[in-house]
C-alpha cells in the first residue's frame, strides 16, 4: 500500500519540533544561537546550488518579480503572520519560557512553515509523489525537516511545532495536484520550479542570519508562475 509522502513529513516535523522543545530549555542561548546562525549558511548553500539548476535566467527573474507583485498584493506573508499569531495567544501559558515569547513564536511558526514548503523539494517531491507513487525525494526531504525542526524549535520556540499544518496542507495538496496531472510537468518545467524555489529559500537563508527581513511568503506564486511560463516557453 502506498504510504503518502506528506504524511512522513508532517510527522517527521512534529517528531522534531518535540526533541526540539525538550532540548531547548537545557540549551544555552549561545548554542541556540549558534545552531540557528549554521542552519542559515546551510540554508543559503542549498538555495545557491538550486539556483544554478535555471537554463532560463530571465525566466527566474521574471517569476519573481510578477510573483512577488501577486503576493505582495495577496498579502501572502502577513496572513502568515496574522495565523501564526493567532496560535501564538491561543497556546502560550502566559508565563516566561524559553523560545515561548511573542516575537519567537510567530517568527518560528512563519520561518518554519516557509522553510519547509517553499523549496523545490516540496514541489518537484509532492507532485512526483503523485504522479509516479514515488515519494523518494519526500523521504529524504522529511528527513532534513525533522534535524531542522530541532534546531528551530531549540532556537525560536513552539512556534515551529505549528508548521506541521502547514506542511500537511500544502503538500498535500501538492501531492492530489499530482495525481491530477500526471506526466504532463516535464524535467525542463520542474527545473525552473527548482531554480525558482532556490531563491525564495536564499531569502529564508538572509533572514535566519539576520540581514534584513525579506518577506518571502509574498514570493511564493513565484513557483508557480515559473511552471506556466517554463510550460510556454520551453
Amino acid at each position: 500500500m502506498h504510504i503518502w509522502g506528506y504524511i512522513v513529513n508532517t510527522a517527521t516535523v512534529l517528531a522534531g519540533a518535540s526533541l526540539g522543545f525538550l532540548a531547548g530549555a537545557r540549551l544555552p542561548e549561545p548554542i541556540k544561537k549558534i545552531i540557528l546562525t549554521g542552519l542559515g549558511l546551510s540554508t543559503i548553500l542549498i538555495g545557491t546550488q538550486m539556483s544554478f539548476e535555471t537554463k532560463k535566467l530571465l525566466l527566474v527573474v521574471g517569476s519573481i518579480v510578477i510573483g512577488g507583485i501577486i503576493g505582495q498584493i495577496i498579502g501572502i506573508e502577513e496572513w502568515l503572520e496574522r495565523v501564526g499569531e493567532r496560535l501564538r495567544r491561543r497556546f502560550e501559558t502566559g508565563k516566561e519560557s524559553p523560545g515561548v515569547g511573542e516575537s519567537t513564536f510567530v517568527l518560528g511558526f512563519v520561518t518554519a512553515s516557509l522553510l519547509f514548503c517553499a523549496g523545490p523539494m516540496t514541489i518537484v517531491g509532492s507532485l512526483e509523489d503523485g504522479f509516479a507513487r514515488n515519494a523518494d525525494l519526500i523521504y529524504i526531504k522529511s528527513l532534513m525537516d525533522g534535524v531542522a525542526a530541532v534546531a528551530l524549535t531549540a532556537s525560536l520556540g513552539i512556534g515551529v511545532f505549528f508548521s506541521a499544518a502547514t506542511v500537511l496542507i500544502f503538500q498535500g495538496l501538492l501531492t492530489y495536484a499530482g495525481m491530477a496531472l500526471g506526466s504532463f510537468i516535464g524535467e525542463p518545467v520542474m527545473a525552473e520550479i527548482s531554480a525558482t524555489g532556490g531563491a525564495l529559500i536564499l531569502g529564508i537563508g538572509f533572514n535566519l542570519l539576520g540581514f534584513g527581513r525579506i518577506k518571502v511568503g509574498n514570493f511564493l506564486p513565484a513557483l508557480f508562475i515559473a511552471g506556466i511560463l517554463a510550460w510556454l516557453i520551453l
